[in-house]
């Protein structure tokens, strides 16, 4: 039976391990370290979920919001178990969860090369935005 419900601190290695499993870039000793998670539990826990069938994490998607609009990050779902509605089930999970802090905007990080994602959102009703560049600027130490 699939349970979709939000993170808690020791889902920690079963969500690398899903990231390992998916192939979904993944940074274990930076911005993905267990501490940056405790981190991104205690603002965002209840925005972050994970699929899980039989006591297994096979799905995972990171959300955070700044109190106006909503961010869906690393979706993945495990290549077992998807083209089976999981990773809709997590976004709408996510939607429900936005939506119940009176946000209405949500956004979402897709690579270009991950067209499955793409074609998830797009039936998911989210539209792509092609009139916008992001910027990223890394702040190291």
């Amino acid at each position: 039976m699939l349970e979709i419900r939000p993170v808690i601190e020791t889902d920690y290695d079963a969500i690398l391990d899903l990231w390992n499993r998916t192939g979904l870039h993944h940074e274990p000793h930076r911005r993905d370290s267990l501490s940056a998670f405790q981190q991104q539990l205690r603002h965002y826990g209840d925005c972050t979920l994970i699929a899980e069938a039989n006591g297994k994490v096979i799905g995972s998607l990171i959300g955070t919001h700044d109190g106006r609009k909503g961010l869906i990050n690393r979706l993945a779902v495990d290549p077992d178990f998807q083209k089976q509605g999981i990773a809709r089930r997590l976004i709408e999970a996510a939607e429900h969860s936005f939506r119940s802090k009176g946000i209405e905007i949500i956004t979402a990080l897709v690579a270009v090369s991950n067209l499955p994602s793409q074609m998830t959102f797009t039936k998911s009703g989210y539209v792509a935005r092609t009139d916008v560049i992001y910027f990223r600027k890394e702040l190291k130490s």
